[in-house]
Formats: structure tokens, C-alpha cells, sequence
């Protein structure tokens, strides 16, 4: 097997790469370098422990569809040969077989499952959509995936965020969990989160409500009730007061 592995900036220099924790970063690049030269990884939860992740890392992995999983276990590395050429004179082909042969190559050399590959395990897709499983990729259909979405929900990624836009310290707790949970079920998303964090936290700062500082309230028992969709799609007032600053800057009145 090559000893050397590559990573392509068109990979892990976007903004949809960027975006994760510090620790979901981290374990793509450990199950890179555990990958064999088919991209194929065959304990992906020993690497998880070994690079100090967590399973809501390896969830957002599978999510973003940066890694491709199976029924065995094994997961594959999605763009692999868009990172790494593998000399032929180094190469040895993956003991994986039978999840190599569901595979295709797409037009940029990226790994998609092969639907149309008769398959004696579960079906599964690949959804289009950027932070979403294909329900049957993990083996669901519609009636269950309420019951089972802790498998793709990113929780830890969610509350990072607010925890970096409110300073504060939340923690992933069950009550927490509950509300995300319970959001994501009726169909809202990661971008969604961030959005609702984003525009409360520009229209509550330095406000006041019945005497108590509204900043109180960005907190997830507020955020992530059954108030979500009025909060996601608030005008966030930041963009007000930066056109109040240029004024203030230029010295006319409002």
C-alpha cells in the first residue's frame, strides 16, 4: 500500500469543508490517512476514538457526504481519487470488494453509488442535497427516519455555533438534543440552525425585555422551540445598523 496520501485544496479549502468543528476537519484527514488505496476505510470508529472525535463528527462526515458508508461498516472516502494518484507500481487494490463494486466514478472522478446495481444489502442513495442523507442510504424509509435521525442530526455542530455567536457554554444534553431533535424532524436543516442563531443574535443584542437583557434569551430552549420558523425568517437588523455606523462615521444626523 502507498505510504503517501494527498489532499486536494478543491476539497478541504471550501467554505462547505470549513464550516465544520475543528474536530470533524480533523477526523476526515485521520480516516484519509487510514484509507487504503481504493479510499476504503474499515473501522472507521476505532480512527474516531483515535483522533478524539466524536459519533456527531462521523454523523456530519456521512452527512455532508464527505465519506460514503455501508451496511458492513466500512465507509469510503467520497472524492478519494480527486485527492490521491496511487503509482501502479504501489498499488493494491482494497479488500472491499463487494462495496467497490457498488460504486461508480462521476464526471469529476468522485465515488457515487451505483443504483442501478442489483445489491444484496439494503438500498441506498445519495441525496442531492448538501447536509442531507439519503433515507435510504441508512437503510429508512420515510415512517422511521423521525424515529432513528439521531444517526445524521449534527448536534454538536449546532450548538458550537451558538455557543461562538452568544459566548455562552451549552452543552449536549438531552434537553438540547430534544429541541434540535424535534426541529429536525420537521424538515429543518444545519444552514437553518445557523440562520435562526444568526438573525436572533442581531436582533436581541443590547435589547432589553421586561427589564431583562433579551441576550438572555438566545439560549436553545428559545432558539429551537416551536417559535423556529417565525425566527428564521426575522430580517436580521445588522444590516441596519451598518448603514446607521456609516452615517455615524461621516457625522450627519439619522
Amino acid at each position: 500500500m502507498a505510504q503517501r496520501r494527498m489532499f486536494s485544496k478543491k476539497i478541504v479549502e471550501t467554505d462547505f469543508f470549513m464550516e465544520m468543528s475543528p474536530t470533524a476537519k480533523l477526523l476526515y484527514f485521520y480516516l484519509n490517512m487510514s484509507a487504503d488505496d481504493d479510499g476504503f476505510v474499515g473501522n472507521p470508529k476505532t480512527i474516531k476514538l483515535i483522533s478524539g472525535a466524536t459519533d456527531d463528527d462521523l454523523k456530519i462526515l456521512i452527512a455532508k457526504q464527505f465519506i460514503i458508508p455501508f451496511d458492513s461498516g466500512v465507509v469510503v472516502i467520497k472524492d478519494w481519487k480527486i485527492h490521491n494518484y496511487i503509482r501502479k507500481d504501489t498499488y493494491n487494490s482494497t479488500v472491499y470488494k463487494f462495496e467497490k463494486s457498488q460504486l461508480l466514478d462521476d464526471a469529476n472522478g468522485a465515488y457515487v453509488l451505483n443504483e442501478s446495481e442489483p445489491s444484496t444489502e439494503r438500498p441506498r442513495e445519495v441525496d442531492t442535497g448538501k447536509d442531507r442523507l439519503g433515507k435510504d442510504r441508512l437503510g429508512k424509509s420515510n415512517n422511521t427516519m423521525s424515529d432513528k435521525s439521531d444517526d445524521v442530526i449534527p448536534y454538536s455542530e449546532i450548538l458550537e455555533y451558538l455557543n461562538k455567536k452568544t459566548g455562552r457554554s451549552f452543552r449536549n444534553v438531552e434537553a438540547n438534543k430534544k429541541l434540535i431533535k424535534a426541529r429536525w424532524n420537521e424538515g429543518y436543516k444545519l444552514e437553518d440552525f445557523k440562520t435562526v442563531v444568526d438573525n436572533m443574535v442581531s436582533n436581541w443584542s443590547g435589547k432589553m425585555f421586561n427589564g431583562v437583557p433579551a441576550e438572555n434569551y438566545l439560549q436553545p430552549k428559545t432558539l429551537f422551540s416551536n417559535k423556529f420558523d417565525s425566527y428564521l425568517n426575522q430580517v436580521p437588523r445588522i444590516e441596519q445598523k451598518e448603514i446607521n455606523q456609516a452615517y455615524d462615521d461621516l457625522g450627519l444626523p439619522f
